[in-house]
């Protein structure tokens, strides 16, 4: 009943004062932003209470009459702890590290206890996202982890967020809206390795094999498709092993740049995908490199930052071009 209650009113509530939805970084739940509506418990103690005073009525029961008072107190009592529960509360967004397209989309919210009162039972949830139900120690705070579906890649905000309580009866629930300035950023879904139509592609015959250079040797690596053959551990092999290939530095390492159009005819989006492979392939590997798409060019480096400056670049790319 309480869920059928909720599901009629909440929405109708939601369109009615959606324009009072507080919205920003940091935000404070205050009275006028907070609903409250009796639960399934609430409704039979209700109904629970009026027999009780249609009996005592009847009966002319002065222990009926205090004790239906009674309890109708610890009811009405219960109402103002739960709206205390939930009351001044501050959220605030925190990180939402970048993902990939077939994941999940991990968005930390803190929650702020300015008050020496303890809050307990509380329950966050957002759509797509599973609820936590967390309690908040006096001032102090607690952190929350809301995991969405990436489904796409772009820009995934994390939406509006529904904050509520029944403590401590649940007799009645109070809940607040909020909607948190974040966003995680969704790449493409790593396609399938796709070398590129020219000589700058990744790995691409003996150019590619001594993109690391030749002069000292640092190691192995795996094979990946077009290595040169002469760097490839053959020992390895012999004895079953995996497929290696030899790493060698030079100060004449060259840098590869990823452009769009040296792929194969492709649509845009697996494009998107097997350049999202080549950079990660390419980071993996230690080499400097840079992307090129229409209207986007980033020029060549390497490292972590590197690569998400160039994965951001593919998740977000709206243009177009053959």
């Amino acid at each position: 009943m309480n869920r059928r209650l909720a599901a009629i009113a909440e929405p109708l509530i939601f369109k009615l004062f959606h324009h009072n939805i507080p919205r920003g970084h940091s935000l404070s739940l205050e009275r006028r932003r907070i609903y409250a509506l009796p639960t399934r418990y609430g409704v039979l103690f209700a109904a629970m209470l009026l027999v009780m005073l249609l009996g005592s009525i009847n009966y002319n029961n002065s222990l009926g009459f205090m004790l239906t008072f009674l309890l109708a107190s610890v009811g009405i009592i219960s109402i103002l702890y739960t709206y205390r529960n939930i009351a001044h509360l501050q959220v605030r967004s925190g990180k939402a590290p970048a993902t990939f397209a077939g994941q999940e989309a991990h968005f930390a919210v803190h929650l702020h206890n300015p008050e020496s009162l303890l809050r307990y039972a509380m329950q966050v949830e957002a759509a797509g996202a599973e609820p936590r139900i967390v309690d908040i120690p006096a001032n102090d705070g607690s952190t929350v982890v809301l995991a969405v579906a990436a489904r796409r890649r772009g820009r995934l905000s994390l939406g509006k967020i529904t904050l509520s309580s029944a403590y401590p009866l649940g007799l009645v629930r109070a809940w607040a809206y909020v909607n948190l300035d974040m966003h995680c950023i969704v790449y493409p879904q790593p396609g399938p390795y796709l070398p590129l139509v020219t000589d700058a592609s990744l790995h691409q015959g003996d150019r590619a094999g001594s993109a690391m250079g030749s002069d000292d040797f640092l190691g192995f690596r795996a094979y990946l498709p077009g290595d040169s053959l002469r760097h490839i551990n053959w020992k390895a092999l012999a004895r079953d092993l995996p497929l290696l290939t030899k790493k060698f530095t030079s100060s004449e390492t060259q840098d590869l740049c990823l452009d769009w159009s040296l792929l194969p005819a492709l649509d845009n989006e697996t494009r998107l995908r097997v350049l999202c492979r080549l950079v990660l392939e390419a980071q993996r590997g230690g080499q400097v490199y840079g992307l090129r798409l229409p209207g986007v060019e980033i020029a060549p480096a390497h490292g972590v930052q590197h690569q998400h400056r160039c994965l951001k670049a593919l998740a977000l790319f709206e243009g177009g071009g053959t």
